[in-house]
């Protein structure tokens, strides 16, 4: 009798853009309603701080995207070069990459005489394709991407960024640093919630350790702003 229960959904291999989204989101929130809340303390003018809002934007997610893209080339590079090195292995010496497949699945609780039929059948399937996921751990999912872990961290840098800087330039001088960083808190929460979620994580930790390292930062670059304005 076939089984009624639903099929299960695993996660993992949304891991590549979903790390280069909570990491943009989470650099855009933090970073620039830190710049913004820092301006604001040392008493800058709304034309100041607005400015400063939209650049430390443009240039955060700019700067994400070739940051995400230059890591994740490094990491895609050394993938291929990996997989180049065990084609040429597979041209060389098939009978000692089948013995050394056989050996991986029979170390994984087969039998020697099964682990044998296995990595037969995986070989004549495409011994390649057998030998990355099996050997190497590079499977198809979570392969390195460059450009999707790119446009997912410009993107979420930019959704995050943009919060802090409305926040910001939309209320009177006098509340602005206390809604910005309410706002600003309530957006880390969102992000955890939601990071946690997509992951499939319980939400209470991510969420409470992104809001607590989004708080500190502000904190630190608000006083500083606050020393620097009372100073110049």
């Amino acid at each position: 009798m076939p089984s009624m229960l639903p099929p299960e959904g695993h996660l993992s291999h949304r891991s590549n853009w979903l790390r280069a989204a909570v990491l943009g989101a989470n650099d855009g929130i933090v970073s620039t309603a830190s710049l913004v809340l820092g301006v604001a303390a040392s008493g800058a003018a709304r034309a100041a701080i607005l400015t400063a809002g939209i650049a430390g934007l443009v240039a955060g997610a700019l700067s994400m995207a070739a940051g995400e893209f230059v890591s994740v080339s490094s990491q895609r590079d050394a993938e291929l070069a990996d997989l180049d090195l065990e084609r040429r292995e597979l041209g060389a010496d098939p009978e000692g990459e089948l013995a050394e497949l056989a050996s991986i699945y029979e170390s994984r609780g087969l039998e020697t005489g099964l682990a044998r039929e296995v990595a037969v059948a995986m070989s004549e399937r495409d011994a390649l394709t057998a030998h990355a996921r099996d050997e190497l751990g590079l499977e198809e999912a979570r392969r390195a991407r460059p450009l999707q872990a790119a446009w997912a961290s410009a993107l979420a840098f930019s959704a995050g960024a943009i919060l802090p800087v409305i926040a910001v330039s939309a209320v009177p001088s006098g509340g602005r640093v206390l809604v910005c960083a309410g706002v600003t808190v309530l957006a880390l929460a969102v992000l955890g919630w939601v990071g946690a979620r997509l992951g499939g994580a319980p939400p209470a930790r991510p969420t409470a350790r992104v809001v607590g390292w989004g708080v500190l930062a502000m904190a630190i670059t608000a006083g500083i702003g606050a020393l620097v304005g009372a100073a110049v």
